[in-house]
């Protein structure tokens, strides 16, 4: 992500524990697909140096967060992404200054540490962080393990994160609270850019679990009553059926 983001960082130029309700931080979400023979190697180099480089960029204020996800099962393998990884700067401008120097502190030549070699993007997408919320005494090394992201289709992309934020954001807080469910943490994004027809969201969410088991069949208190009426202007906003898929944490890097 680090490297791909330096060829689109020139059409921004002119313009995880909680996230502040307005900043200017841009989240880049790169799609690599990693062929079966190359996924340690990959899986090494991204958390053995180029987290070093997540670590050294968030000391310098230039990024807040980073992370490596593995997909977790999915369709039409072969042809689709099985990785992901996500970064977000509180300064889009700053992130080509990110790989300057890294060889001198990861210890290792680029041509060592480079991922483009043995990975391909598929797709790259800038959001912007709308809501964070996580279960109070939540540990994130301990209980952020899988992420259920949660793709989401509208032409009213403010209006479904603004509903979100008003409905479900303090009911999911009090319930995770309140060990009433097993997710420990959610959040939502918009989508930046691209957007087109060929783009199928506009906003995301994400569960997150400790578990794969709670991520597939995530249990909910009986005594839990949802804001289903609330919620249900969301079904009027959306165009056609969600994408559900699921990621592991292999590793994260945190300001926070």
């Amino acid at each position: 992500m680090l490297r791909g983001l330096i060829i689109t960082t020139a059409f921004f130029s002119s313009s995880q524990s909680t996230i502040k309700a307005q900043n200017n931080n841009v989240t880049v979400y790169e799609y690599r697909q990693v062929p079966s023979n190359k996924i340690d190697e990959f899986i090494k180099r991204e958390t053995t140096y180029w987290s070093l480089v997540a670590e050294k960029a968030i000391k310098d204020k230039t990024m807040t967060y980073w992370a490596l996800l593995e997909k977790v099962g999915g369709y039409d393998l072969p042809n689709s992404s099985n990785y992901l990884l996500v970064s977000t700067y509180s300064d889009i401008n700053k992130a080509p200054g990110i790989l300057k120097n890294a060889e001198s502190y990861t210890g290792v030549k680029n041509s060592d540490m480079e991922i483009n070699s043995i990975s391909t993007i598929t797709n790259q997408f800038f959001l912007h962080e709308e809501s964070w919320a996580q279960a109070s005494g939540a540990i994130p090394e301990k209980d952020f393990n899988y992420f259920l992201l949660d793709y989401h289709n509208t032409n009213y992309a403010d209006s479904l994160i603004g509903i979100e934020n008003k409905y479900w954001l303090p009911f999911i807080k009090k319930a995770m609270d309140n060990r009433q469910t097993d997710m420990v943490a959610w959040g939502n994004a918009k989508l930046l850019s691209p957007l087109g027809e060929n783009v199928k969201f506009t906003t995301v969410s994400y569960d997150v679990f400790k578990t794969l088991q709670e991520t597939l069949m995530p249990r909910a208190d009986p005594k839990l009553t949802f804001p289903s009426k609330d919620m249900a202007t969301i079904i009027d906003l959306e165009l056609g059926r969600r994408e559900y898929i699921i990621y592991r944490v292999v590793k994260f890097v945190s300001a926070h």
